[in-house]
């Protein structure tokens, strides 16, 4: 790995420990499309699995089950995961600008 990128991610992990960093990250990821979980498992590395575990108090297996991409986590779960930050997972409209018709 390049020095450049390894001291990147050791000061992004050094941010993500900061909760309001956190979930604003977390909320910026969802923005961008990229997977909850996946969001999620770097911020919480970042905060170390264990430590996390007994915050959420989850079990340390479940949480990296959780977070991995291969499976499919209940929405309990991923709110329970978010809930230190003030987050949860929600369903919103979509508020689409209607089309006029020319005639």
């Amino acid at each position: 790995m390049a020095r450049r990128s390894k001291d990147w991610n050791e000061g992004l992990s050094q941010d993500l420990q900061n909760p309001e960093f956190a979930r604003e990250f977390l909320l910026a990821a969802m923005e961008e499309g990229i997977p909850v979980q996946a969001a999620l498992g770097k911020v919480i590395r970042s905060f170390g699995v264990s430590e996390f575990s007994k915050a959420v108090k989850m079990a340390s297996p479940n949480i990296l089950r959780a977070i991995n991409l291969r499976h499919n986590p209940t929405q309990d779960t991923l709110n329970r995961l978010l809930k230190p930050f003030g987050l949860r997972i929600t369903v919103a409209p979509i508020h689409q600008v209607k089309k006029k018709r020319s005639a």
